[in-house]
């Protein structure tokens, strides 16, 4: 007797991020509810599984959702805000702007705005560090993403904080009103370690052992902060980061830094890398970090952050191709960062840098694009751990 399943997703070739990188030329997908209950060949899903519809595929990739490891979404209101300058400047610009007219309705749309553009993209998941985050938490749940988020933290008078103590006060809240959601996971955002002091910082990292939840933060994204940390503290921002916060290593959730590290991570934690934001000429070099990273059990993923400067959250593909055109171009290698290992930094990868590949069948919900030739047709993501799928799609 065949076993019943909502939908099949029949014909495709479909591509798997497991252990063994399977993957069917002629593969079929059956889902029940928002659960892939089974990947494999066609003719072997079809003979075992029954389902009122079945999607032919056929002509197109199936595979897993892309993972946008680091963003501020309701930044997709800000594009094309003073572009060509260096981050510090660009800040100078930003921040003031922010205080003026960043407000709840704000990020609501620049939330709506950046999911859709996701959605199209074939992302499902990502992470965020953004003022007002519990509307953000509001509107990505009712989208049906999956998202870590976090209530950013910061010396300065904030859109939501006029003080930093104000800033955890509302993290405390955001994070013990979400912490059981089933696609949100709250965290605490401390901006960087240039906006904050050391008492802010170890304040950030008591209230992420206090609930067992993420830290999510920007670790070394310019040699300019680099260089100044080394001048500053006399030590990478990674060793002076993990100085400060150390013992937030609670249940497998330490220092979380996003962003382009610039030497190795602390073991356990995760690494959003951005190729594009703030290029420079040094591919290679985080090329031989990824690896060393991975040696290292560092977490490693794909981040595509500021909306701000022309770049859309979705474009995890464009920044995964770009990260690798770059790595090949510095170091005159075609071999470096192949195809197989920039694909899974931009979805598993991801996953596990944002601490949710190891949730229970977290990477097994239905949630996932559908490619034709080189143009996104359709995508599968589940608005709930219980409802059916829902269908978006692109002409």
């Amino acid at each position: 007797m065949l076993k019943k399943a909502d939908v099949l997703l029949t014909g495709g070739t479909v591509v798997t991020m497991d252990d063994s990188y399977r993957l069917y030329t002629d593969g079929a997908v059956a889902i029940a509810g928002d659960v892939i209950v089974a990947v494999g060949p066609t003719a072997v899903i079809t003979q075992t599984y029954t389902a009122p519809e079945i999607i032919n595929c056929q002509g197109k990739v199936i595979m897993p959702g892309l993972v946008n490891a680091h963003t501020h979404v309701p930044m997709t209101l800000l594009r094309g805000l003073n572009d060509d300058l260096r981050l510090d400047v660009w800040l100078g610009y930003l921040m003031p702007l922010e205080r003026e007219f960043v407000t709840p309705d704000f990020v609501k749309l620049g939330t709506q705005i950046a999911c859709a553009e996701m959605i199209r993209s074939g992302v499902t998941s990502f992470a965020d560090m953004y003022y007002f985050e519990d509307e953000i938490a509001a509107e990505t749940a009712v989208i049906g993403m999956r998202a870590l988020l976090g209530q950013t933290v910061l010396i300065f008078p904030a859109p939501d904080a006029a003080t930093y103590e104000d800033a955890l006060v509302l993290c405390r809240r955001f994070i013990e009103k979400w912490r059981d959601h089933p696609l949100i996971q709250p965290a605490v955002a401390p901006h960087a370690w240039y906006t904050g002091t050391p008492e802010m910082n170890r304040a950030c990292a008591d209230l992420a052992r206090a609930y067992d939840v993420p830290l999510h933060t920007h670790v070394s994204e310019t040699a300019f902060e680099a260089q100044n940390s080394m001048e500053q503290n006399h030590m990478p921002v990674v060793n002076w980061l993990q100085k400060r916060l150390a013992g937030n290593q609670t249940a497998g959730r330490p220092l979380r830094p996003s962003g382009r590290g610039r030497n190795v991570c602390p073991e356990g934690s995760g690494r959003g890398h951005r190729p594009l934001p703030h290029q420079q000429p040094q591919a290679r070099q985080r090329h031989r970090r990824h690896r060393a990273n991975a040696v290292a059990g560092t977490k490693c993923g794909r981040g595509h952050r500021r909306p701000g400067q022309q770049q859309r959250p979705g474009h995890v593909r464009r920044g995964s191709a770009g990260g690798a055109r770059m790595a090949k171009t510095k170091s005159n290698d075609p071999t470096v960062l192949p195809a197989r290992q920039a694909l899974e930094l931009a979805t598993i990868g991801g996953a596990r840098a944002m601490h949710m590949a190891d949730k229970p069948a977290a990477w097994k919900r239905a949630n996932g694009p559908i490619w034709r030739l080189w143009r996104w047709t359709a995508c599968i993501t589940s608005r709930s751990s219980t409802t059916t799928p829902t269908r978006c799609t692109r002409a």
